[in-house]
């Protein structure tokens, strides 16, 4: 392919990114053409690929991408006596692969991004999210943890790389009640070259975009796991959302065996708890009793023992910019809307949930 051949094609691989990225797009038609329909169909076929190995898969696209451009950009600048057009030559390949690399990301997943909000799907109560209800679900909450404790415990969690089939089984049904496929492929929990980044962040885990895998941080305690694999899952499922996703992923929790159903209680008094004034925070956290009031100190010490602040400020900067690059306008702090979907929605029997009537039609 000629110089010029290769400048056009790298230009217009450039335009159709940022058309992409800027076109106007119907959650309505994303949601019925692309997150369930073509979607679930390719995840199901690529999870599947990816989990044959436990290695993941990531990593290698990572070492291969930053391996070949700093090759590259070696080459480049050593080609001339003058370093600029080799830089011009870095620069415009940078631009051109980025480009490329988008564009896949939302063929494969991103697109999800754009899909209808849960709380539009589901019937929602705006008017039942209030302080009051804040706290009683908070009480709720510390009552089921006081109760689960023992036969969590006793019952003990799968392995670290382990799939649980009755929260996988979970989170299908719930896939199958807010309108989605059903049919999820989950991701077999792997371990990856960024987990000392996740260790430094506070990261619990991460869905890769390219190979749909499930990536988890080896600091995760043993109660944590369940809902965090449970949260990545629903990412898998086409939740992209982080609140949606943590919602999902919660109630997925509570249809699956005693330990995940603790574990979902643990990440959603930590949320409740964040929400709550102080003098409430303290009045309900008091009749916590002393095995989930131990839970929880150790989830906090295994974070600030190997927390780096800068670097978990910067990445959650870094992560927020990211969110709102895909139309997620409340950027990191989507993670915490999980509060007022779980106080919103109209749960049934077996925290069963229904859509909305134009939705369900």
């Amino acid at each position: 392919m000629s110089p010029l051949a290769v400048r056009r094609k790298g230009a217009l691989i450039v335009v159709l990114a940022a058309a992409a990225a800027a076109a106007p797009m119907s959650p309505a038609g994303v949601e019925r053409f692309y997150s369930t329909s073509a979607y679930p169909a390719l995840q199901s076929q690529v999870t599947a690929i990816s989990n044959l190995t436990s290695l993941a898969i990531f990593d290698l696209l990572l070492v291969v991408v930053l391996g070949g451009w700093l090759v590259l950009a070696v080459r480049d600048l050593n080609r001339d006596s003058s370093w600029l057009p080799g830089a011009a030559t870095i620069v415009v390949r940078t631009v051109v692969w980025a480009a490329s690399f988008y564009i896949f990301f939302l063929l494969i997943w991103g697109l999800n991004y754009r899909r209808t909000p849960l709380a539009d799907k589901l019937a929602f109560d705006e008017g039942a999210v209030t302080a009051e209800a804040l706290k009683a679900l908070g009480l709720t909450a510390v009552n089921q943890l006081n109760r689960l404790h023992p036969a969590a415990h006793e019952a003990g969690w799968p392995a670290p790389d382990a799939v649980d089939p009755l929260l996988a089984a979970a989170l299908a049904r719930v896939d199958r009640e807010i309108g989605g496929a059903g049919i999820v492929r989950v991701g077999r929990p792997k371990t990856t070259l960024l987990d000392w980044y996740f260790r430094r962040t506070a990261t619990d885990g991460m869905t890769d975009p390219y190979f749909l895998e499930t990536l988890a941080s080896t600091a995760l305690l043993p109660f944590e796991r369940p809902f965090v694999l449970a949260h990545e899952w629903s990412h898998l499922a086409g939740l992209a959302d982080e609140g949606d996703a943590n919602f999902v992923g919660w109630l997925a929790c509570m249809r699956a065996s005693p330990p995940s159903q603790y574990s979902g209680w643990l990440f959603l008094y930590s949320e409740l708890a964040a929400a709550m004034r102080d003098d409430v925070r303290v009045a309900v956290a008091a009749d916590l009793a002393s095995g989930p009031r131990a839970d929880l100190a150790a989830i906090r010490t295994r974070i600030e023992e190997q927390i780096s602040p800068r670097l978990a400020t910067a990445g959650r900067q870094v992560y927020d910019r990211y969110l709102k690059a895909n139309r997620v306008e409340s950027g990191v702090a989507s993670y915490a809307r999980v509060v007022r979907l779980v106080l919103g929605v109209r749960f049934g029997p077996d925290w069963s949930i229904s859509r909305r009537r134009s939705e369900a039609g």
